[in-house]
């Protein structure tokens, strides 16, 4: 059972840097992302704002007339990034100068420019919305972003249970037996003991084998809120933290699935080894409306495999939930329903109120599990890691 007080995340192990594919995904937009290409660069981070902003589509006459009625909305609706790359002004040039005529005319001129750009080289469609190939391109940048930032800074450590199994990882030296694997046998430690012994053949008595241990399975699923209180920066960080989670625990042969929250489950995910459409799930989530956190809950129980390998969920949320006649004694009852399964969940809380952390606390009690303070988002990667590792270390 997990430790339920709340933790606050002030330091940490460091990650090692690990060796994997995307799984998926467009191979020219790969090599230009690696080349350094500057501007595919720059498109790629104005995609994945727009989508963290919650904005489904738009045309270049829709965002001139929101600028000229009031840039400060429209730059809180679309983001500077978008409104900077079409027009090359930055936001404050703008915002000075939007009212004088011979300024808007080339300010939408502009606009007209660079939405043709966009769609001459297939990140946006003639509605105005991003591509398959605009939100792979996002995907990569996020990939990108996120390993840079975790790697290469040390070793999260490879947990192990302590269940014996000849085809395992090994672990440890032992005497050799009648029967063993003669692929089992630890050639240079055997040959070494023989030298010690001063013996001038290999016998029976200094053969080893190696001891193997048996890593225990991991099923994870990683249940995102995003709500509009999610938008911007938080959703963001939010979707780094899946990445980084994906790529660790693939590379460590365990599954992950993926669920988004809003007023209802947006998007599921069933555990899979599949980093790539992991990576272009978590990149295409846009924040919408309220929570429901019993409708993540249930899905999530159905999602998860029958037998008995760990399974664990990880909600992330910045609110109480808001849907139902009882929103929390719903929610908790639900997750005594995942608990009653084989299921534990931690809860990590973004900001909180006094009442929110309240709620979280009894997440963490009922769900066996771990509770989370997030009061910087820059930090979601690494807390849930760390929850990941404690799952780890109890099998």
């Amino acid at each position: 059972m997990f430790p339920n007080a709340p933790t606050n995340i002030e330091s940490f192990s460091e990650v090692e840097e690990l060796n994997g594919k995307l799984g998926s995904g467009n191979d020219a937009l790969m090599k230009t992302v690696l080349e350094n290409d500057k501007e595919t660069i720059e498109e790629g981070k104005v995609i994945a704002d727009t989508i963290n902003k919650g904005v489904n589509a738009f045309t270049p006459n829709m965002l001139f007339e929101q600028l000229v009625s009031n840039y400060k909305l429209a730059e809180d609706i679309f983001g500077e990034k978008i409104l900077r790359y079409l027009t090359g002004y930055s936001g404050d040039y703008i915002a000075r100068n939007m009212k004088i005529p011979e300024f808007q005319r080339e300010v939408k001129k502009r606009l007209e420019q660079g939405a043709n750009k966009l769609k001459e080289k297939g990140l946006m469609d003639d509605d105005g919305a991003w591509t398959k190939k605009g939100v792979e391109l996002a995907s990569l940048l996020l990939y990108m972003d996120e390993l840079d930032h975790l790697v290469p800074k040390g070793n999260w450590g490879n947990y192990v249970h302590k269940k014996k199994s000849h085809y395992g990882t090994p672990f440890d030296h032992i005497k050799w037996k009648k029967g063993t694997r003669y692929k089992d046998i630890a050639i240079k430690k055997s040959v070494k003991l023989a030298l010690r012994r001063q013996h001038k053949e290999l016998i029976a008595d200094d053969l080893r084998i190696n001891k193997r241990e048996n890593k225990g399975k991991t099923t994870l699923i990683y249940a995102l809120d995003a709500s509009g209180s999610m938008k911007g920066r938080k959703i963001e960080c939010s979707k780094k933290a899946g990445v980084a989670l994906a790529f660790t625990a693939i590379q460590r042969r365990d599954k992950v699935g993926l669920i988004v929250f809003k007023d209802k489950v947006e998007t599921e995910l069933a555990p899979t080894e599949d980093f790539g459409k992991l990576l272009n799930t978590l990149t295409a989530i846009r924040p919408g409306k309220e929570t429901d956190f019993v409708a993540a809950i249930q899905k999530a129980i159905s999602l998860f495999p029958k037998g008995n390998e760990t399974k664990h969920l990880i909600v992330l949320s910045d609110a109480l939930p808001t849907i139902g006649k009882n929103p929390e004694i719903e929610a908790l009852d639900a997750i005594a329903d995942a608990v009653s399964k084989g299921i534990t969940v931690s809860i990590i809380g973004i900001s909180l109120d006094k009442q929110g952390l309240g709620f979280a606390q009894k997440i963490a009690e009922v769900g066996k599990g771990r509770f989370y303070v997030a009061n910087n988002v820059e930090e979601l990667d690494r807390i849930v890691l760390e929850d990941y590792n404690a799952v780890q270390r109890l099998i």
